[in-house]
């Protein structure tokens, strides 16, 4: 595994806060597969079943009779909620009951105590949405650093005595000569010892333009060699190049919370339950 990929809490022990929530935390280890709009059967059944019933209701004036709407509610009720409501009952079991998954529980099966059937499939199936938005922006934030984190060589060309050796960049030294072919990625920072190169730049910069060095110029890992083989003294070390640095500080930056989601992990606590007493 890339040290990179490592969780936070390898590094940085996570605060009591932050370990109550580990949900939230970004874990570039579990991508998930591209999901599709029909992955998301269920809720947009449930969906199109509130948006029927809410058509006819106030559309056409019509109400199917007790039991029919209830039975029609409550499946749109589960399919919409199935994973709200399997989520409450797993920190319910341990006795966590002031989250947001047991508080949408409470709320919308309480909607149902009341005859509110509407109501609550409404709420349950629109925060269901919201969260399949964030699941959605959450997984391509993971899946851009891993793409970042791609970038890298696992092997680089390293000239000793004279001689090409494929080694793992981790093991190379300051100022040893490295070997970069045409098409290939520079692994390590360095300086142009060839007299010329042109590299491709997009993967740190986002422009596809062309940039030509000359010897003695500064070359960048994750460069590309667009042109004859190059050779390239070595002046940081593998993990000191500036783009595991900046790969390390996104990592780092994804896997904890900022202070302001910290705050409102504190504050929840608080003010959660005094609202949840009030409302009983």
């Amino acid at each position: 595994m890339d040290p990179l990929l490592k969780s936070s809490k390898e590094v940085h022990p996570l605060s009591e806060d932050e370990e109550d929530d580990d949900d939230e935390v970004l874990d570039l280890n579990k991508v998930e597969e591209e999901e599709t709009v029909l992955s998301h059967w269920p809720l947009l059944t449930a969906l199109l079943i509130l948006l029927v019933m809410l058509t006819l209701e106030y559309g056409f004036k019509f109400q199917p009779a007790f039991p029919i709407n209830l039975i029609i509610y409550t499946i749109a009720f589960l399919l919409a909620g199935y994973n709200v409501l399997g989520m409450a009952f797993r920190k319910a079991k341990h006795f966590d009951f002031f989250n947001e998954f047991f508080l949408m529980s409470v709320a919308t099966i309480g909607a149902f105590s009341i005859g509110s059937y509407s109501e609550g499939v409404a709420v349950m199936v629109f925060y269901s949405i919201g969260e399949w938005f964030q699941d959605a922006a959450v997984n391509k934030a993971k899946k851009s650093i891993k793409a970042l984190l791609d970038i890298r060589p696992d092997q680089v060309t390293v000239l000793r005595n004279g001689n090409p050796e494929v080694i793992d960049p981790k093991l190379i030294v300051l100022d040893e000569l490295i070997q970069v072919k045409s098409g290939e990625k520079v692994a390590l920072d360095g300086i142009l010892d060839s007299e010329s190169a042109t590299f491709n730049t997009a993967a740190l910069t986002g422009e596809s333009k062309p940039d030509t060095k000359r010897k003695g110029e500064q070359v960048l890992a994750g460069m590309i060699n667009l042109d004859k083989v190059s050779q390239i003294q070595v002046k940081s070390l593998f993990k000191d190049s500036k783009l595991s640095k900046i790969l390390e500080m996104v990592q780092d930056a994804t896997a904890r919370k900022s202070q302001t989601q910290l705050f409102i992990s504190r504050f929840a606590k608080i003010y959660t339950p005094i609202v949840f007493a009030l409302a009983l």
